[in-house]
C-alpha cells in the first residue's frame, strides 16, 4: 500500500470582475476496492457564500459553490490523503469472450450487469462509429478473450498515437484524434471508450492523478504531476478492469483514482457559469507525493 498526499491548486485570473459564478467541482477523490480516501480540504478564494457537498448520479463526490462578490481571480485548492492498494489483475486468457460480455449486457439483469449497461450508450463526447468497430476488430477476433482483446487494443493504441499536449484541445472530437493520431490521455481515453461501445461493450471514463517518478539523481517537482485520465472496460463476471492507452498499462499503485463517468465531461475537475469576466487565463498545479516522499530514486 503507498499513501499519497495529494495537492490539486486551480487558478482562473479575469480581465474583467465577475460578479457571480456557479460551480461544480470533482475534486474529491471516491473510496474503491482498490483506494481509501480520507476527507479532503477544499479551500476556495473569494470564499463561497453558498457551498453543498453530494454524490452525483455514478457515486462520485462532488463540491456545488456560489461566490456572489465581484472577484478577478478565484483559486480553489484541493488537499487529499489517499492509501492505493492492488491486487494483481486475472489473468486475461482466463475472462470470458468478448460476444458472451457484450450479449449478456442486452438481457443480464444481475445488479453489477444493469448499471454496467449504461456505459454501453453514446455520451457528449464519445459517440460509437463503425470506422472504431474496425480499427478495434483487429484486437477483438471472435471468441477471443474479453480482456486479452482489450490489452491488445491498449497497445495497439499506445504505439500507433502519438502523446502531443499541443494537438489538441478539450473541445476536440474523438474523430480528429481518430484522424491525426496524436493527442493527450484524455483524448486516448475517449478513443478507447468509443472503440469499446462501438463493438457494444460497457466502458466508463476515469480521472484521477499519476504520481510521475523523476529522472536518476534529480528531486522530484512540485507540481509536475498532472490530472490524468484512462478508461476502464467492463469484463463480465470479473468487473471492471482499468486501462491506461497513455503508458499501455493496467493501473497500479501510481494510479490514483479520482471519479469516473461515461466521459470526461461527467467528472471535469472544475466547471461553471460566470457573469462577466472577460477574457481569462486558468492555471493548474497538480503534485502527488509518496508517503514518505521519494528522494529521487526511480521505482
Amino acid at each position: 500500500m503507498i499513501r499519497y498526499t495529494i495537492t490539486h491548486v486551480t487558478t482562473y485570473d479575469y480581465t474583467e470582475p465577475v460578479s457571480l459564478c456557479q460551480n461544480v467541482a470533482h475534486l474529491s477523490a471516491r473510496d474503491s476496492t482498490r483506494q481509501r480516501a480520507e476527507q479532503p480540504v477544499l479551500s476556495i478564494t473569494p470564499e463561497p457564500a453558498v457551498i453543498e457537498e453530494r454524490v452525483d448520479f455514478f457515486g462520485n463526490p462532488v463540491h456545488y459553490f456560489t461566490i456572489q462578490e465581484p472577484h478577478r481571480e478565484l483559486t480553489v485548492r484541493a488537499e487529499h490523503i489517499i492509501s492505493v492498494s492492488v491486487e494483481p489483475p486475472p489473468d486475461p486468457a482466463t475472462t470470458p469472450a468478448w460476444e458472451s460480455v457484450r450479449d449478456q449486457l442486452n438481457w443480464n439483469r444481475g445488479a453489477a450487469w444493469i448499471d454496467a449497461y449504461q456505459f454501453v450508450f453514446d455520451s457528449r463526447y464519445v459517440a460509437a462509429d463503425a470506422r472504431y468497430a474496425q480499427y478495434a476488430a483487429e484486437s477483438f477476433t471472435p471468441n477471443r478473450p474479453v480482456l486479452e482483446a482489450a490489452l491488445d487494443l491498449m497497445a495497439r493504441v499506445h504505439k500507433e498515437f502519438v502523446y502531443d499536449p499541443r494537438a489538441t484541445t478539450l473541445a476536440t472530437p474523438v474523430a480528429e484524434v481518430f484522424e491525426k493520431r496524436r493527442g493527450v490521455c484524455q483524448d486516448f481515453a475517449h478513443l478507447l471508450l468509443a472503440c469499446l461501445r462501438s463493438l457494444g461493450l460497457a466502458a466508463r471514463y476515469v480521472s484521477g492523478y499519476l504520481s510521475t517518478l523523476p529522472p536518476p539523481g534529480k528531486s522530484r517537482l512540485v507540481g509536475a504531476d498532472a490530472s490524468h485520465a484512462w478508461a476502464s472496460v467492463f469484463c463480465g463476471d470479473i468487473g471492471w478492469i482499468d486501462l491506461d492507452p497513455t503508458n499501455d498499462q493496467i493501473p497500479g499503485e501510481r494510479h490514483v483514482l479520482l471519479a469516473w463517468g461515461r466521459d470526461y465531461d461527467d467528472v471535469s475537475p472544475l466547471k461553471g457559469v460566470i457573469l462577466g469576466g472577460g477574457q481569462h487565463v486558468v492555471k493548474v498545479s497538480v503534485d502527488v507525493c509518496p508517503d514518505p516522499p521519494e528522494l529521487g530514486v526511480v521505482g
